[in-house]
């Protein structure tokens, strides 16, 4: 590591990142610094490039630290290296973007040297953005509940899985809620997904009445766990594996191994324990790209909610178009008053 106008140089895999203001403070609570940041996805490197490898990433930058001013950058900037390569995707609203699609630990690095502490990338590959190969699951406490309770779901969420099977890979969010990723086979569209992911929340909430919600509307979900099947929907994306998040403490969203769920706590992992706990477990997530399973039973049974149930599609985000299917898009309590 060498220094050069107050600025350092680092090796990552075959490239040499230069990073500059390196002592500048982005966790002021812990008095982490950019370099602390870099140094630390360097410890992490394996870990998070099998879990950005290839995909179109959106970066989440705080360019003067925890504190200040934050943005979603999706657009890749015009003098990016030439060794990043990009991916172009598109927008619900039919407009594009070329997003950097991570395929060594040198574009982690370089995006740090910017001010990106977390990287959201899209269920796709590069090779076919139109066909995820996750099925993300997010479940998300809503006021009322917390990280105890997204583990109880969490934990019939596997047996759920298994039931249809297929193999989800937990992680903590960085926050107080839990992901679970199902690799797929890249067949199904955008659409299919998420209608994937609607039907594994409805079946929780079946499982457990009155602790799990598929309610799109905050007024309605109440003291439950939200299964967000919209982080399914196109353009919407869920924070990597090993990616820092914007907490105080700098806390990470942690890859765990299922026996691990209920045992460790979104607080045991920030930058500098997630180094020591992947220098000596490596990551615990690693054989996850050794696996594609198939969405036919779960979508058999979206169809038998739908047939059986009159249970169809579920409200996209606002910023969407309509959808085919798509029920009405307002709030339940406006709803009621239009028609008073």
């Amino acid at each position: 590591m060498a220094a050069r106008s107050n600025a350092v140089e680092l090796t990552a895999g075959s490239r040499t990142v230069r990073l500059s203001s390196p002592d500048k403070i982005y966790f002021p609570e812990p008095g982490y610094t950019k370099l602390d940041l870099a140094h630390y996805y360097l410890a992490v490197g394996e870990g998070i490039l099998r879990a950005l490898r290839d995909r179109p990433t959106t970066l989440e930058r705080y360019p003067e630290g925890l504190g200040g001013e934050s943005f979603f950058q999706k657009r890749v900037p015009k003098h990016h290296p030439d060794w990043i390569p990009t991916a172009r995707i598109e927008f619900p609203s039919g407009r594009h973007a070329d997003e950097m699609c991570p395929t060594e630990v040198g574009a982690v690095i370089w995006a740090a040297q910017f001010g990106t502490f977390t990287f959201h990338p899209w269920p796709v590959r590069r090779a076919d953005t139109e066909h995820p190969d996750e099925l993300r699951l997010d479940l998300d406490p809503q006021p009322g509940t917390d990280y105890d309770d997204a583990v109880r779901a969490a934990l019939e969420l596997r047996a759920l899985l298994d039931e249809f099977g297929l193999r989800g890979w937990p992680k903590t969010s960085g926050g107080r809620g839990l992901h679970v990723f199902v690799p797929i086979e890249p067949r199904w569209t955008f659409t299919e997904v998420r209608r994937c992911a609607i039907t594994c929340g409805r079946e929780l909430e079946r499982r457990m009445p009155g602790r799990v919600t598929t309610a799109w509307w905050k007024e309605e979900r109440g003291a439950r766990i939200f299964v967000d099947y919209n982080q399914t929907a196109r353009d919407r994306t869920i924070a990597s594996a090993y990616s820092v998040r914007p907490h105080p403490r700098a806390q990470v969203s942690a890859p765990l191994r299922w026996e691990e769920v209920g045992q460790a706590h979104p607080a045991d992992f920030d930058i500098r324990s997630m180094t020591a706990r992947f220098a000596e477990l490596g990551d615990v997530h690693a054989d996850m790209d050794e696996h594609a399973f198939r969405l036919d039973t779960l979508l058999e049974r979206a169809e038998r909610h739908e047939h059986d149930h009159g249970l169809g599609d579920l409200p996209y985000p606002p910023e969407y178009p309509k959808m085919p299917g798509e029920p009405k898009r307002v709030q339940p309590s406006r709803a009621r008053t239009s028609t008073d």
